[in-house]
């Protein structure tokens, strides 16, 4: 395919084609080691756990009554469901013992 004289189409990241070969290889280079290669797995468990800590902050918790009407909406729910559970596993039961008898 033929490019129209002028164009303004560049090489992948805008760099002329034959700098991008070096450029890859220094890239390749420069990622080996990196600041999580240098430290330890002590060091890389405290930074975890300051992470953890630090989402925890900002975590927004529910007030008293915000928890206790989603503990009710929840138990509520789940009545409901082993009623329904309950009804057509008692009917599948009566179905079984009118087929096989």
């Amino acid at each position: 395919m033929t490019e129209a004289i002028g164009s303004t189409a560049t090489p992948e990241s805008g760099r002329p084609a034959d700098a991008t070969e070096g450029a890859l290889d220094s890239q390749t280079k420069k990622k080996r080691g990196g600041k999580r290669g240098k430290k330890g797995p002590f060091a890389r468990m405290g930074l975890f756990y300051r992470q953890v800590i630090a989402e925890l902050r900002k975590v927004v918790w529910p007030n008293r009554s915000d928890l206790m009407s989603y503990t009710t909406v929840v138990i509520v729910f789940v009545a409901v469901m082993i009623g329904i559970v309950t009804v057509i596993d008692w009917g599948f039961t009566e179905l079984v013992k009118y087929v096989f008898g």
